[in-house]
């Protein structure tokens, strides 16, 4: 199955909810862990442990793995591997881009299934040009993964260069335009997402391109469920709301990390 059905399928079955897996200093701390392999290898294994047997989509963030070197990136790599082995779909949080062989062996290490890093689907920057992703895409298709690239973020600084006008649009306007052109004609739904925002302010962009959508910014940075009907209509349905923080803070108790996917996934679908 292409990335786009088994995300369509999951999200059908388990709900549309995104837990972000992201190990930050301060979050080991609240966890009574030390900031050190042991306490990453600890948090980020039970938060697998609890969340990926029920929720449709786990997204770990890279960059607090990578920050350990290579006994970090091994527990990112068991992470990836028992998330996918209980049944969610893993999109590793990197937003890669480059160009050419760099772009290609970023491909490699993330999309090619068989690398140890290998997931369902990864985050992309767009700013060198579009084009700048295809072997990403191209490595994508060959492999079922799918790649959701930026295109109105959440962060403050992100409308400097998104709601930039290029050649009578904005430049998100132009990202989501090249993601319609490849999910054409895909059913019931392209591999290839956006990352938007689900605190962004009321956005004048089409966003349905018939593709997945990654809204982060869900619970403890603002966004609503009423927010994400809001922002997105009547393309509400292949949103993934993602969210780390209102999650992860009810750690290590396991019960209460599982009852808070089953329970935001409940709010969302109302």
């Amino acid at each position: 199955m292409t990335f786009g059905n088994r995300f369509h399928a999951a999200l059908a079955d388990r709900g549309p909810f995104c837990v972000g897996i992201d190990p930050h200093a301060a979050l080991l701390h609240e966890w009574g862990l030390g900031d050190d392999v042991a306490g990453l290898e600890r948090l980020a294994l039970t938060v697998v442990e609890a969340v990926a047997p029920y929720a449709s989509v786990v997204k770990p963030q890279s960059a607090f793995y990578e920050r350990f070197g290579s006994r970090g990136i091994a527990v990112l790599e068991r992470v990836i591997a028992e998330s996918r082995s209980a049944g969610a779909l893993v999109l590793l949080d990197v937003k890669r881009g480059d160009i050419g062989s760099t772009s290609q062996a970023y491909a490699d290490a993330y999309l090619d299934q068989s690398s140890p890093l290998a997931s369902d689907a990864i985050t992309a920057s767009p700013y060198l040009g579009f084009g700048s992703l295809d072997p990403m895409i191209d490595t994508a298709r060959k492999h079922d993964a799918g790649v959701f690239v930026l295109a109105l973020t959440s962060n403050k600084e992100g409308p400097e260069v998104q709601h930039a006008r290029a050649d009578g649009g904005t430049v998100a306007g132009r990202v989501l335009d090249h993601l319609r052109r490849l999910n054409a004609d895909a059913t019931p739904l392209g591999s290839f997402g956006a990352v938007i925002g689900a605190t962004i302010d009321d956005s004048t962009e089409d966003f349905a391109f018939n593709g997945p959508i990654l809204a982060p910014g869900y619970g403890a940075q603002g966004g609503t469920a009423a927010d994400v009907r809001r922002i997105f209509g009547a393309s509400a349905a292949v949103v993934t709301p993602s969210s780390s923080r209102e999650v992860l803070r009810l750690g290590p108790d396991v019960a209460a990390l599982r009852d808070a996917v089953r329970r935001t996934n409940d709010e969302l679908r109302r």
